[in-house]
């Protein structure tokens, strides 16, 4: 009997569903080779969420989990990457910002504690950052947010590539996944190339393999999960949301400009609207500067991740989410998670499979 979209995994024959998951591992094969990991799911590294706990327990599923280092000092950084060492005999990577005063300093750390993969984040990565990480014996991903980008990373010496689309959580860039994979994925061949942004499904995950993706960036699927540090008010905030509640953080006059961040909208969101519009009248009233108006609006937002995320304050902190935070139904183990997925791909496979036989 043929199987359906909504056909139990269970009923599908078993010889069938092997097939499927040989095909799925020659697919992202090469994600898979490169991460280390059973599965070619990298996990997205989240400020305040992507810690120890989360981090091991993605490893430990099979996929792949990655630190956030964020503002972390070096001393704090080396203390997240031991614990999280005590929790995993899995690989796992450490996301570090660019921007960060003590890259440096950073990259060393990870590179004395045995880090095979520092993932980039937050700019354009320098060469001699780059070539820092790769004389430490680890490798390099970063980010690619436009073609163009792409390819100057690739002569950078960077050694994979992750293609955010905006519908993802946090900082985010003005292209979609669906965009930036009809760009890039036809035209870079010679490093892995993970696609991330809106993905929840397995099946989806499935069609970008086929367009050459080695693998796949999640993190929104991730923060809700048994296994999050995150608050429960921050875990039940993303049950309740659908897609068009994860929206960007808007812009409202162009000499001061406000970097998109994509969240949850809130109290806090309405706030900054308002808080905008106020600065911008006392700038034209001769009030403020405009370097110290640029800084009061870049303000707004200071602490308000840890506000959501630790302490659970949901209306007025940043809740980072995206838009894939609709299809969160409830909180799910890790593993669980990530099973979810594979299957799901696997049983799309098989659909595909019966199609072609049926017609």
């Amino acid at each position: 009997m043929p199987a359906t979209a909504d056909a139990p995994s269970a009923l599908i024959d078993p010889a069938r569903r092997r097939e499927a998951r040989a095909r799925l591992d020659h697919l992202w094969g090469r994600g898979t080779r490169f991460l280390g990991s059973e599965y070619a799911l990298l996990a997205g590294a989240m400020s305040w969420v992507s810690e120890r706990n989360l981090v091991s327990a993605i490893s430990n599923a099979g996929g792949f989990g990655v630190l956030a280092c964020g503002a972390m000092e070096p001393e704090r950084l080396a203390e997240e990457i031991a614990g999280t060492q005590a929790l995993t005999q899995k690989p796992f990577g450490v996301n570090l910002i660019t921007m960060h005063p003590r890259l440096d300093e950073l990259v060393q750390v990870c590179i004395r504690a045995g880090i095979t993969h520092v993932v980039l984040a937050g700019g354009i990565p320098s060469g001699p950052v780059i070539r820092a990480i790769k004389d430490g014996g680890a490798k390099v991903i970063a980010f690619a947010p436009a073609f163009v980008l792409a390819k100057r990373l690739m002569r950078l010496g960077v050694d994979a590539l992750v293609i955010e689309g905006s519908e993802a959580g946090g900082h985010v860039g003005p292209v979609s996944l669906t965009v930036l994979a009809q760009e890039i994925l036809p035209h870079i061949h010679d490093v892995p190339v993970f696609v991330a942004g809106g993905l929840g499904r397995g099946d989806a995950i499935l069609s970008y393999l086929e367009q050459g993706a080695s693998g796949a960036q999640l993190g929104t699927r991730f923060a809700a999960s048994r296994e999050s540090i995150a608050h429960e008010n921050f875990k039940k905030a993303f049950i309740r949301a659908n897609a068009r509640d994860a929206v960007t953080s808007v812009q409202l006059d162009e000499r001061f400009p406000v970097i998109p961040v994509r969240g949850l909208n809130n109290a806090g969101t309405r706030r900054f609207m308002q808080h905008q519009a106020e600065t911008l009248r006392r700038f034209q009233g001769g009030e403020l500067t405009r370097e110290a108006a640029q800084l009061d609006i870049e303000h707004f937002w200071a602490g308000a991740l840890r506000r959501a995320v630790i302490d659970g304050d949901v209306e007025n902190g940043s809740v980072m989410a995206g838009q894939s935070v609709g299809m969160i139904t409830a909180e799910q183990p890790v593993s669980e998670i990530i099973n979810q997925l594979v299957d799901q791909a696997i049983d799309a496979l098989i659909r595909q499979e019966e199609r072609a036989r049926y017609g």
